[in-house]
């Protein structure tokens, strides 16, 4: 049976528990159902991510994206931290273990900043509700003391855009993400 739970630190993240099916000859795991998110929209884009053990991506945001992950091998550390003005939960950080050794699925609603750590090899499947648009794919630094992550990592590899990213107190008034507001 499928166990949907939100999450308790931070409003509207979603965490989805799949039921996995096997036998000799391998597994079968339903990995996604759009009825499972209410509040979601229907999801527009598949993509796929492989990164090496060691490296960091993030902290990215969206004004207007949702994202729903889920982790084919490997292990990612995960951060989740709101942005959201006026949100229940805005400032709180929560961060978990996805595996592909444990099927999980997680649901990370537009505002809600979000990165991960590689602490194996990785391949990480996504899909999001929006087609990729530069201006809505924005950033805050990984190691804000606001956010206060355990990333799991030493001395990670970060791309130029994530070590360049501004800290929350930095970001733009306009670039702020509003509890309750999407297009």
């Amino acid at each position: 049976m499928v166990r949907i739970t939100e999450s308790d630190v931070i409003a509207d993240v979603v965490i989805v528990d799949p039921e996995a099916h096997g036998d000799e000859r391998g597994r079968f795991v339903e990995t996604y159902r759009r009825s499972w998110f209410p509040k979601g929209r229907e999801m527009i884009q598949g993509n796929r991510s492989t990164k090496q053990a060691g490296a960091l991506v993030g902290l990215h945001y969206h004004l207007h994206q949702a994202d729903y992950w889920y982790v084919l091998a490997g292990t990612a550390r995960v951060v989740l931290h709101d942005l959201r003005s006026g949100s229940p939960t805005d400032g709180a950080t929560l961060a978990l273990d996805l595996s592909g050794d444990h099927d999980r699925g997680l649901f990370i609603p537009p505002g809600v900043a979000h990165g991960f750590a590689t602490l194996t090899d990785l391949t990480l499947w996504y899909l999001v509700d929006g087609y990729y648009n530069p201006a809505d794919e924005l950033g805050m630094a990984w190691d804000d003391p606001a956010v206060a992550a355990d990333w799991g990592v030493r001395d990670p590899v970060l791309s130029a855009r994530d070590r360049a990213n501004p800290g929350r107190d930095e970001l733009p008034d306009a670039l702020r993400p509003r509890w309750g507001l999407r297009t």
